[in-house]
């Protein structure tokens, strides 16, 4: 608990996974809502490139903290 408060710890990334996973869930029901009212390319297409494109930007977000996370490591060397 110490950690968190004192912001040794970061609580951002584990909450940005619970997001990445919603917003999964939430691209594949829209496709696959999609593909049930007669779009089904659009549905599919929509699940792919929605995928691919919500990992590439959670990626961007993530890379951000290892690298707070790394300068930290870096700084703590005597």
């Amino acid at each position: 608990m110490k950690n968190i408060f004192f912001f040794d710890a970061m609580l951002t990334p584990k909450i940005i996974t619970a997001v990445y996973w919603l917003c999964l869930l939430g691209i594949l029901v829209g496709g696959i809502g999609a593909m049930f009212y007669g779009e089904f390319f659009r549905g599919l297409f929509g699940i792919i490139l929605g995928g691919v494109f919500t990992r590439v930007c959670f990626e961007m977000i993530i890379i951000a903290f290892k690298n707070n996370e790394y300068l930290r490591k870096i700084a703590e060397k005597p």
